[in-house]
């Protein structure tokens, strides 16, 4: 008996030994872990390389900027994990704030400004989704043709002005995306954590349950895998991207909501381009652009990851006028890699 126990903890030590190397080897793989580490290795440096970066208020600023983003590329990824792309993102985001603007501005309650807003953005993501799986439009032309119509509704909602009055309820609509909630730590000044960034934690982890533990989400990635196989083994396939783009439509209204709070005002130009940062962050978080293969921490990671980069710009003294190269530059960039990682997968 004795002799056998030796062989009995190394045994055991073998296993967790193999544990821990396919754990490490399945973290290694993960595109995530490299955009993480990127963002780290980049916001070391930037503290290193500028007096501003680190300060409270510039985190906070950077916080605050890149969660209207992730809240976005969250829904738009559950969309490219299915196949799909949604370019209308940037036009559903200003035509839900320009709603909760012109409502409020009527003289109503931000209690019904909010639901006719985000009720707007989800007809905007039935309709997309409607097209897209029951009358097989592809989806960069309905999603493109959106971007224009939903763009022009704001315009005329708001005759194309600049709207900054809310009536009654601005004070709610200002701190709704425009406050924080300050953190009391022992030992050093209390940090202040904005409210959108409190919105994108919540929406983080129901994203990432969803995804992981839910029937809807186990469909998601079916779908993106092998739509035919999806069909066959009798996934909704149909009803499944309906309810993607109402899915993805609805962070864009929210953000659109939070930006107009965050701003105090609403102009047709809001969310401009907005649709080629937030697939940007997807895919530099590994999202997958055939599909398949996508998480909700890889978008919010991306869109940080950009923010910081764009922030560091702007502090070092570097024109704006470059932002869209480096943005562009991390698209190619990120699907070269996962071009490169999924053939040598193959091999």
């Amino acid at each position: 008996m004795t002799k056998s126990l030796p062989m009995e903890v190394s045994l055991e030590q073998a296993i967790g030994k193999r544990t821990h190397h396919h754990w490490f080897s399945w973290m290694v793989g993960q595109q995530t872990f490299w955009v993480s580490m990127a963002a780290v290795i980049a916001f070391v440096a930037l503290t290193l390389a500028s007096d501003v970066f680190a300060t409270q208020q510039n985190l906070f600023n950077v916080a605050r900027n890149f969660a209207f983003v992730a809240i976005i590329a969250i829904g738009m990824t559950a969309v490219i994990v299915t196949g799909g792309i949604d370019l209308s993102v940037g036009a559903v985001l200003v035509l839900s704030g320009m709603v909760i603007g012109m409502t409020m501005n009527a003289g109503m309650s931000i209690w019904l400004a909010v639901p006719l807003a985000l009720g707007a953005s989800l007809a905007v993501g039935a309709f997309n989704g409607v097209l897209i799986a029951y009358v097989g439009v592809p989806p960069f032309v309905v999603t493109l043709g959106m971007l224009s119509i939903a763009r022009s509704l704001a315009m005329v909602l708001s005759d194309n002005r600049m709207v900054y009055s809310f009536g009654p309820d601005q004070p709610a609509l200002l701190a709704l995306g425009g406050g924080f909630v300050e953190l009391a730590l022992p030992f050093v000044d209390p940090i202040r954590i904005p409210n959108p960034l409190i919105f994108l934690l919540v929406l983080l982890v129901f994203a990432s349950l969803v995804f992981r533990w839910t029937r809807w989400g186990r469909y998601l990635f079916a779908i993106g895998g092998n739509e035919r196989a999806a069909v066959v083994n009798g996934v909704p396939v149909k009803a499944m991207k309906v309810s993607v783009y109402v899915f993805c439509a609805l962070c864009a209204g929210l953000a659109g909501i939070l930006e107009v709070g965050w701003l105090g005002t609403i102009t047709t130009g809001l969310g401009q381009g907005m649709e080629l940062t937030v697939i940007a962050a997807s895919v530099i978080g590994g999202a997958n652009l055939s599909g398949g293969i996508g998480t909700a921490l890889g978008g919010v990671i991306g869109a940080a990851l950009i923010e910081v980069i764009r922030n560091s710009l702007t502090l070092l003294g570097v024109s704006t006028f470059w932002q869209g190269t480096f943005v562009g530059s991390f698209i190619v960039i990120a699907v070269l890699f996962d071009r490169l990682r999924s053939r040598s997968a193959n091999e």
